[in-house]
């Protein structure tokens, strides 16, 4: 069982608790505060904990010449990729303001920190945990100042091999326990072979003592559902208030009504997930009552006969005798009165009957 830990406040994520669901807005918003906040709104009504953006300081995240590379993309912004970037970047007072309208509205409001000097206006900001985005996973200078600020944090593995992991696992763990992991596949919208979900067990079996999740690209809600059948313990899913809206993401996220049923699909799976003990349930005792089959005589036994196998068969019976799985235990036992053929074979007509308590 994975170890528990305080992600936010007031909000355990790990063992036994709930799902940690988070809505990626990303660069979603087009650039626009008012969309934006539409989009914490949506989170927040459908049920998500977590209200998630991109922060980026971009001359730290990008030289000179990528920020100057032309791009003529249909989802471009600006004619250079620095143009389109800085129309989707939110100043420091934007995402102040944003925070503040997610602290309003009651959900919990973070962003990957896309950069080193992004994460250290995240830790200013105050978040309640940083995310690290699959492109900075095997950034380990990176890892590690952002362990150092003793925040919480939820590392995707996008891109990366079971090697770097354990690499990741090495560095942070000794600095900083409280984060996990989560099986990620960084492609846009992701196909159904090139999810595989068994990764989740493979990080389970690997790392027992941090808790384990998915975010996932693809389209639909069924892959996410099964992740958490599977036992993932956070969950994120990029959304959108329109997919065809201009920009890559789009395409790869939930629209409005997508992220209402996925919520409600991953508590209905914890529900579900109940006990690991298997036994008849109250619920059952209805069916079992009116379906629930007894050992019957299928011949007359006269009083003083020692049961064969042959004297014996199941059938749903009135009233209720031992459990067709006594059937065996039965055999060899004395009868202390006659049987009627097709009566039900009870306890008061065995000698000596010891009855087997059900486990």
């Amino acid at each position: 069982m994975s170890r528990e830990f305080e992600l936010c406040p007031g909000r355990r994520v790990g063992g036994e608790q709930p799902c940690f669901i988070i809505a990626e807005i990303g660069q979603n918003h087009q650039g626009d505060l008012a969309i934006a906040k539409r989009m914490i709104r949506m989170a927040k009504d459908c049920g998500a904990d977590c209200a998630k953006f991109q922060k980026s300081e971009l001359e730290y995240k990008f030289n000179k010449k990528a920020l100057e590379r032309p791009y003529t993309s249909k989802h471009s912004w600006g004619k250079t990729y620095g143009e389109h970037k800085r129309h989707l970047e939110f100043s420091h007072d934007q995402y102040r303001e944003l925070k503040k309208y997610a602290e309003e509205i009651g959900i919990f409001f973070t962003a990957s920190g896309m950069d080193e000097k992004a994460v250290e206006f995240l830790h200013e900001l105050d978040v309640p945990f940083f995310k690290v985005g699959s492109g900075d996973t095997n950034n380990f200078p990176y890892l590690e100042k952002t362990a150092k600020k003793g925040r919480p944090m939820v590392i995707s593995s996008g891109m990366q091999s079971m090697n770097t992991m354990h690499q990741v696992y090495q560095i942070v763990k000794p600095i900083n326990p409280n984060f996990c992991f989560l099986q990620c596949t960084s492609a846009y919208p992701l196909q159904p072979e090139d999810v595989h979900l068994r990764v989740i067990s493979a990080y389970q079996s690997a790392f027992p003592d941090i808790p384990i999740g998915y975010s996932g690209h693809e389209t639909g809600i069924a892959i996410s559902v099964a992740a958490v059948a599977m036992g993932a313990k956070v969950v994120e899913r990029h959304v959108t208030l329109d997919k065809t809206w201009k920009g890559s993401d789009h395409q790869a996220s939930l629209e409005p009504n997508e992220l209402s049923e996925l919520v409600k699909a991953i508590r209905t799976v914890e529900k579900a997930m109940g006990s690991p003990v298997k036994q008849l349930l109250p619920c059952e005792m209805a069916c079992n009552e009116k379906l629930g089959k007894s050992v019957v005589a299928k011949v007359t036994i006269p009083e003083g006969a020692v049961l064969t196998l042959d004297m014996l068969t199941v059938k749903v019976g009135e009233p209720k005798g031992f459990p067709p799985e006594a059937i065996f235990d039965l055999v060899g036992q004395k009868v202390k009165k006659r049987i009627e053929e097709d009566e039900t074979i009870t306890e008061q007509a065995v000698e000596n009957h010891a009855k087997k308590v059900k486990c």
